[in-house]
């Protein structure tokens, strides 16, 4: 699956992720190996990732980085899309890839 890091807190090896399926949110909470090992991944960043699903929630396994900086605002717009006025971002949800205001997500499966 593929998603949207929205938060994430490098020292606690934690991030919270829009998933492409648009269902719940899917939530990382570390291992042994991870993404965070020799980088950062921040909000607005694409993840590849295996989703386990599960009550009471969705959790990602062994994300990878795509591509830094896909959506940068994508949180702060879904913020204010739910509390008016809250984060004022200045750019669309689109990707930098994308002109349109829908965010696109990679092809999971080759042809």
């Amino acid at each position: 699956m593929y998603g949207v890091v929205l938060w994430s807190n490098h020292n606690e090896r934690k991030a919270v992720i829009w998933c492409e399926d648009h269902g719940d949110l899917a939530y990382y909470g570390g291992s042994a190996s991870s993404v965070f090992d020799g980088y950062s991944l921040d909000a607005g960043d694409l993840v590849q990732f295996q989703l386990q699903e599960g009550a009471p929630m969705r959790l990602a396994r062994n994300p990878e980085l795509v591509s830094e900086q896909y959506a940068p605002a994508l949180a702060e717009r879904l913020k204010a899309a739910i509390v008016p006025g809250a984060g004022e971002a200045k750019q669309p949800i689109s990707s930098n890839k994308n002109s349109s205001n829908i965010l696109v997500f990679p092809s999971l499966r080759s042809a």
